[in-house]
């Protein structure tokens, strides 16, 4: 489960933030760790990355916004080396702001596809995660929900269900149609989709997968690792829900499935640019990928790493190729969009 996002403030309170030397009291090397990941799994990477290096990681988690917004504050004082954000869009604003500085590293450069990265090396994705369409299986069949723009066809009026309009998943997804639709298109679909909401956007992916499997709604979007967190649990509840859902990768005969990530860069004025380097290296690294998929339920970026039964029986599927800095180039439009026609 994650953790509460007011770990940053408890963490800040205790006066345990990470130091701005460049070792530790007993001579260690150190790693500066800002994350907005806050999962529980994630400390196998840790544990890992400083049991091949030898560098201790200092970490300190919170929600994407608050840990942003220290960092700013923090300024050229700030004491963090790297920090981890999930989507695209985050990164992305993240670097607007500026507050990456570029990588240089054949490592990173050989193993993260470019779709997956900045393309100057500001950014670099180390986990993907596909945006399905989950649908009740007793009303509908894959065929009627082939594509994202399906979800806009007058036959499912009253039966779609999705969260809010500014959440960043969907954001990323408008924008991803922006670029390959253009504005007009892209806000009709948004259009149709608003449509044919079953109910007010509310609650999360997960929320959204149980309203279908509940009857509330005919189909959802959701992100892998929210369906697949339900698969793997033991709760009769969550395997009822799976049961009486299915799940399809959209736009196969197309363009491909809609992905976004998790990853990260070195920030600007990091006091530990080497260790840096060598975390976000390690993080592409086979056993890190490993960690991804099996700790969180994630697609690793490398290819051939997937070491997870439930995501794996999904199976394979073609993904978007476009770029996913184009999410946040877009990102505000898709807000405006959403706002528009009427997607709270």
């Amino acid at each position: 489960m994650p953790r509460p996002a007011v770990l940053l403030t408890l963490l800040t309170l205790l006066g345990t933030a990470v130091p701005a030397s460049g070792l530790a009291a007993s001579g260690e090397q150190v790693l500066n760790l800002y994350s907005a990941r806050h999962y529980q799994t994630d400390e196998a990477l840790y544990a890992d990355f400083t049991k091949t290096t030898g560098i201790r990681v200092n970490r300190i988690e919170g929600n994407d916004e608050e840990i942003v917004e220290r960092i700013r504050k923090e300024g050229a004082n700030s004491p963090a080396d790297v920090l981890l954000l999930v989507d695209a869009g985050r990164l992305w604003r993240t670097d607007a702001a500026g507050l990456f500085q570029p990588v240089h590293s054949k490592i990173l450069d050989a193993r993260v596809p470019t779709d997956l990265r900045h393309p100057e090396g500001h950014w670099f994705g180390f986990s993907t995660r596909a945006r399905i369409i989950v649908y009740d299986k007793a009303v509908l069949a894959p065929a009627d929900v082939t594509t994202y723009e399906s979800l806009a066809d007058p036959r499912l009026k009253g039966g779609v269900c999705s969260r809010s309009g500014s959440n960043i998943y969907n954001l990323s997804l408008l924008a991803a149609m922006i670029e390959a639709h253009g504005e007009a298109r892209a806000e009709a679909w948004a259009k149709g989709v608003v449509q044919n909401f079953a109910r007010p956007p509310k609650g999360s992916d997960t929320d959204q997968i149980k309203a279908v499997a509940a009857g509330e709604c005919k189909v959802a979007l959701a992100n892998t690792y929210y369906y697949v967190r339900l698969m793997r649990s033991d709760k009769t509840a969550d395997k009822q829900t799976v049961a009486a859902t299915g799940v399809l990768f959209a736009n196969q005969d197309d363009r491909g499935s809609h992905v976004n990530i998790s990853g990260g860069g070195v920030l600007k004025g990091a006091p530990h640019p080497a260790a840096a380097v060598a975390f976000l290296e390690y993080l592409a690294s086979d056993g890190a990928q490993g960690h991804f998929a099996n700790g969180n339920n994630e697609y690793p970026v490398i290819e051939g790493a997937l070491d997870n039964p439930a995501l794996k029986s999904l199976g394979e599927f073609k993904r978007d190729m476009i770029g996913v800095a184009v999410y946040g180039r877009h990102q505000a439009l898709a807000q405006r969009i959403y706002d528009r026609v009427g997607w709270k």
